[in-house]
């Protein structure tokens, strides 16, 4: 009875945080998809009475006006480019600094871990509009990238405002993320796999390729999903760092919702974009455990 309780007490205070901030605000917008906007902005009455009979105001228009319009799709495509850009990027940079910190000292090793989170101390926004400023016209930054580039003979740059501005301040957002795991994943590895695989003749990359690689494939995967879903929904960034052709899906939620107010049709954005979140993390699953199977 004891154990039981205790399971109780432990799994009830996550389940009703999920249920209260996660499942109850997903029906709700769930419910508005299928209600028109009102004169005003919001949501029209769910039902009125005419002639004293009930009749429900519910409509489809707001799902047919995603389909049909192929804008809509276009901005799911591109937000999801942005987002796999900015994963391969970050693994990229990620993978060698995790490495580099799983085989140093724990002296050291306290230490980069410690940069790699310091960046949480800070305020976000801060740290966004610190890249407004790095990347701006005036910058130092940028005029000596543009020293550089008109010595070469080619049109000086910009950089803010621009496609690129967003893939850095959304890699710069989101490297922790792909850090860390792959670090907890790294640093667990056997050494001696290493040793033997070179006493039977494997080079550097080999090593890497056959027994560092498939090992650390659960970090790459837990890493990409805590990178990929958060960049895919991003909409502070494209504000700040991207012009007018670098908006997101969250920036179109974000519009539809606040800005026009058409909350009927903002819902369906999200309810899209929740869908395809969890299609990616199911895919990303299968794909973890098939490679669980396959070792």
């Amino acid at each position: 009875m004891r154990d039981r309780f205790g399971k109780w007490a432990l799994s009830w205070p996550p389940l009703v945080y999920l249920i209260l901030f996660f499942l109850v605000p997903s029906l709700i917008m769930v419910v508005a998809a299928f209600r028109n906007p009102g004169d005003y902005g919001g949501l029209a009455p769910m039902y009125y009475l005419e002639e004293g009979k009930l009749v429900w105001d519910l409509t489809l228009d707001n799902f047919y006006r995603l389909v049909e319009e192929p804008l809509y799709i276009e901005l799911f495509i591109k937000s999801a480019g942005y987002a796999g850009i900015t994963t391969v990027v970050c693994l990229l940079m990620a993978y060698p600094l995790a490495w580099l910190i799983a085989r140093s000292g724990k002296k050291y090793r306290d230490l980069m871990l410690l940069l790699v989170i310091l960046p949480f101390w800070s305020n976000f926004l801060i740290r966004i509009y610190a890249w407004m400023i790095i990347l701006g016209p005036q910058s130092a930054f940028t005029k000596m990238l543009n020293v550089v580039v008109t010595s070469l003979g080619f049109e000086p740059v910009r950089l803010l405002f621009t496609p690129f501005a967003v893939i850095v301040g959304l890699v710069y957002v989101h490297l922790p993320f792909m850090v860390l795991p792959l670090y907890a994943n790294l640093e667990k590895h056997d050494m001696a796999l290493l040793d033997a695989a070179q006493d039977l003749g494997a080079n550097v990359w080999q090593r890497f390729w056959r027994v560092t690689w498939p090992l650390s494939l659960p970090g790459v995967f837990a890493g990409s999903a805590l990178v990929f879903i958060p960049a895919l929904g991003m909409f502070a960034i494209p504000d700040i760092l991207g012009g007018t052709d670098s908006i997101m899906i969250g920036n179109l939620i974000k519009q539809q919702i606040l800005d026009t107010r058409d909350w009927p049709f903002g819902s369906v954005l999200s309810i899209m974009l929740t869908g395809g979140v969890l299609l990616i993390a199911a895919l990303g699953a299968m794909v973890g455990r098939g490679g669980k199977k396959r070792g």
